[in-house]
């Protein structure tokens, strides 16, 4: 089973993306054939500080390696390192339909929030795609709100396909439904294009102001509150507490006579304490960048041995070659 999964160096990353993502994808490199690459090409669409997408990309890579990625098990690398992306996002292009894009929801939804449009911004699925099937790739660990990108990629390779005949795997999303969509501190998705993020590796004191600015309903302390498992504060407690804190709290948020200002304050807790170690081990390659650069350069040669020959099999199939 060959897994892939890319994360984009937009901004610092966040309990939504460890959750979603990451500890899935950290889980999956003991399964299988893992191929998990930090995707600069995708950032370009909405960074333009190139100053700031590097220090972005260092930090993913700093930030993946301390949360568990373990490059003697999977490859980890920059996309932009392996530019067969490039070329089979062309490829792929000439067979994918408009009407398939315009129906992609994060497209639509940036639309709607009136972010500029630009054509990476629409097309950026058909770099997603080659992402994917340019490693021949079978599993796809993805949230809730990507696995339409999946569904999209599998499109672009079916009409490939029938183009040019049988070319490329069809890939599978694999979503875990506890962690499909984790709550910001407004309620809607966790993301860094709406500033609602608690960041996994962030300054103590910032941290805990993120999770004190929850925004929680108008409840006193000493109401009954019988839809506590609802509540976006123990939704995100559930994540990094242990059931019994968790069903605890929950229970006495029922009750009644139980703070919201209390259960931010042990959300807090609980959530810096669950990345204690992970902080320790990103101090560490902090002091050990020439590791961190040898990892990424490492994982770029091993992907190209395998972008190469998925690319070639393309070009021949499309009479290119």
């Amino acid at each position: 089973m060959r897994i892939l999964s890319g994360i984009q160096p937009s901004g610092a990353l966040h309990i939504g993306n460890y959750f979603g993502m990451m500890r899935p994808s950290i889980e999956l490199q003991e399964q299988g054939e893992a191929y998990y690459f930090i995707a600069d090409y995708h950032s370009m669409t909405s960074l333009y500080d190139a100053g700031q997408r590097r220090r972005n990309t260092l930090d993913v890579a700093l930030d993946f390696l301390a949360c568990g990625l373990d490059p003697k098990r999977a490859v980890f690398f920059r996309q932009s390192d392996v530019p067969e992306h490039c070329e089979l996002t062309w490829l792929l292009s000439t067979v994918t339909p408009m009407g398939l894009l315009e129906r992609c929801h994060s497209y639509k939804d940036k639309t709607a929030s009136g972010l500029p449009v630009n054509h990476g911004l629409f097309a950026y699925p058909v770099l997603m795609a080659a992402d994917i099937l340019i490693y021949d790739s079978n599993v796809v660990p993805v949230g809730r709100d990507q696995k339409q990108h999946v569904e999209v990629t599998r499109d672009i390779a079916i009409k490939f396909n029938e183009a040019y005949g049988q070319t490329f795997v069809l890939p599978e999303p694999r979503t875990r439904d506890e962690v499909a969509v984790v709550p910001g501190t407004d309620g809607r998705k966790m993301s860094k294009s709406y500033g609602n993020t608690v960041e996994i590796f962030g300054d103590e004191k910032a941290v805990r102001a993120k999770v004190m600015s929850i925004v929680m309903d108008s409840r006193s302390m000493e109401e009954a509150k019988p839809d506590a498992g609802e509540n976006n504060a123990i939704k995100l407690l559930r994540l990094v507490a242990s059931a019994e804190i968790a069903g605890d709290i929950e229970a006495k948020l029922a009750a009644g006579g139980y703070g919201y200002g209390t259960l931010k304050k042990a959300l807090f807790e609980q959530c810096w304490n669950y990345f204690t170690a992970q902080r320790a081990r990103r101090k560490e390659l902090e002091a050990s960048l020439d590791y961190v650069h040898d990892v990424l350069r490492d994982g770029a040669e091993r992907a190209r041995t395998v972008a190469s020959k998925v690319l070639k099999r393309a070009r021949v199939a499309s009479g290119l070659e």
